[in-house]
């Protein structure tokens, strides 16, 4: 995909990416749709753990199963790989010679891994002043946990999101797929950015502490205030809110949907469409805070009143009375949801390696007018550019 550098927003920047599995990488793809070369290290022969987190792996042109799994390309496309053993003095030199090129160097190292290797942020400031160095790790650089290894299923049991999702009787949740890695490979992203714009202005890097931990409870949102504003600690809903009632998963005379009221006005749009004005007129639910009250009670009214039709039947009713509504997709669904295909959300992007030549991947959702998210490299094979990164960033053949 050529596009022309002045519609690359971070066109010019390059990224020295030595973290593996996702929230590291979820960040430098991140800045590689965005314009910016960014440069995988890898292990030699090992390369990032997640090529290997499979089935499913993707097939190449004779209909094999290649070393790439599906998870792995979920998180690094936009890249140019290189081994590097940084075990070895050659390795460790030819990363400083990287380093005189870079301007970002993303690491998920374990707090004080590279220090070993003479890479840490505090032995390389004053060598590389304009470096911006990110830092990802799953407790931070400080506290009294910040030896311990971080996974992405251990962060959201300690930092209080399975306590809040699941089945009132049943087990705390997890997410179901890795989202305190990918929340905080996007609060990276966002310090990276940051930090080159105070770079453009003052001509200094700077160092970014940023952890799984501090990021997923970040994510907490009215979860965590609703908490801190009146110390009642939240129980698990299912698929209910905290602060707004009617708004969860029903059952309908078919299939599942998902009715999210949020304000008495839909409330009562609602209750018209489903033959309850007496709901919708008694004292106990007229307004949200009451309905919030009185959850169980207004919530088997509306439920028995679901149950009576079918779910087509249901959304396209209550969409034409504004009242907020969907169905409950799987993955099928969703790709083949009219206005997801209109949006993009799946891209296909050419890669000579795969079979019928092309991936089928999840497209970047921020719409640039000016500096569209572009698709110019595929998730890369191990060490596949390592000729191509030297030439490029030290000059050599």
């Amino acid at each position: 995909m050529n596009v022309p550098p002045d519609r690359l927003a971070l066109a010019g920047i390059k990224v020295l990416d030595l973290s593996r599995i996702l929230a590291g990488p979820s960040a430098t793809q991140l800045l590689g749709d965005l314009g910016a070369d960014v440069v995988k290290v890898e292990r030699p022969g090992e390369g990032d753990d997640t090529r290997k987190w499979g089935p499913p792996y993707i097939e190449d042109a004779a209909g094999n199963p290649t070393q790439e799994s599906a998870y792995y390309l979920s998180a690094n496309r936009n890249k140019r790989s290189i081994a590097i053993d940084l075990a070895s003095e050659a390795g460790r030199a030819l990363i400083h010679d990287l380093l005189q090129h870079a301007d970002v160097l993303v690491e998920n190292y374990k707090v004080g891994g590279l220090a070993r290797y003479g890479l840490s942020y505090e032995q390389l400031k004053a060598q590389y002043p304009r470096l911006i160095y990110c830092s990802i790790t799953g407790f931070g650089q400080t506290g009294p946990y910040a030896q311990r290894p971080g996974y992405d299923f251990l962060i959201q049991g300690m930092g209080g999101i399975m306590s809040l999702t699941g089945e009132p009787d049943g087990q705390p949740m997890k997410v179901g797929v890795g989202i305190a890695d990918v929340m905080t490979g996007m609060y990276a992203a966002v310090g990276i950015l940051a930090a080159l714009q105070y770079r453009a202005a003052h001509g200094r890097g700077q160092h970014i502490d940023v952890s799984l931990l501090d990021s997923q409870i970040a994510w907490l949102v009215n979860g965590a205030t609703n908490y801190l504003a009146d110390g009642v600690l939240p129980q698990r809903l299912g698929n209910g809110h905290p602060n707004i009632v009617p708004y969860q998963v029903f059952d309908t005379a078919d299939a599942p949907m998902i009715l999210a009221v949020g304000n008495d006005g839909q409330f009562e749009r609602f209750c018209e469409v489903a033959d309850l004005m007496h709901v919708a007129a008694d004292a106990r639910f007229r307004t949200n805070p009451a309905r919030v009250a009185n959850r169980k009670a207004v919530c088997e009214l509306v439920a028995a009143a679901l149950r009576q039709r079918g779910r087509s039947e249901w959304l396209a009713a209550l969409e034409d009375a504004g009242v907020p509504c969907g169905p409950v997709n799987n993955l099928e669904d969703v790709f083949n949801d009219p206005h997801v295909k209109a949006r993009g959300a799946e891209i296909r992007m050419p890669c000579e390696w795969a079979k019928d030549g092309q991936l089928r991947l999840l497209a970047n959702p921020l719409k640039l007018s000016e500096t569209p998210a572009t698709y110019r490299k595929p998730p890369p094979r191990l060490d596949e550019h390592r000729d191509a990164i030297l030439k490029d960033w030290l000059g050599n053949s």
